[in-house]
């Protein structure tokens, strides 16, 4: 059974709907053991504030333990039309470089960027898509639209 690191963004309440259906997804998947989702974690510094250059650097350093434990990166790429979310891009890249499998999932119809279409191994625009799929073998799909 997979371990996965849930990358996406949670800016706003279509994206955090969208993260918590995918966590659903992921519950309900039987090949799936545990999963990290970095909008389920409350990190603050030591004075328990967010958004100060302490409070960074433990998001970093977490967020980047957790997809090297993670035996696959499950990554939402809907942001704002066809722009991804710059620390989901980073998370991608971050997993393809360290050989993790990445499954990508884009609910809204706009083109990808090839750079992210190139790393995955699954693509859909399906969440439900997400209980079934078997994150052990790890089938193929590529993504086939259109890229910029």
């Amino acid at each position: 059974m997979a371990r996965i690191y849930l990358a996406g963004p949670f800016f706003s309440d279509q994206q955090i709907d969208r993260i918590h259906r995918v966590e659903a997804a992921l519950k309900a998947n039987p090949s799936v053991d545990s999963f990290f989702s970095p909008m389920e974690t409350n990190t603050t510094d030591d004075n328990g504030q967010q958004f100060t250059p302490e409070w960074a650097k433990r998001v970093f350093k977490l967020d980047t333990e957790e997809i090297d434990k993670a035996d696959v990166v499950c990554a939402v790429t809907d942001f704002v039309h066809q722009n991804m979310d710059s620390g989901t891009a980073f998370e991608v890249g971050y997993a393809f470089s360290s050989h993790t499998p990445v499954v990508c999932l884009q609910e809204l119809d706009e083109p990808l960027n090839l750079m992210i279409g190139q790393a995955l191994c699954f693509y859909t625009k399906d969440v439900e898509e997400l209980a079934t799929y078997d994150f052990d073998k790890l089938p193929k799909r590529p993504y086939t639209g259109k890229t910029f």
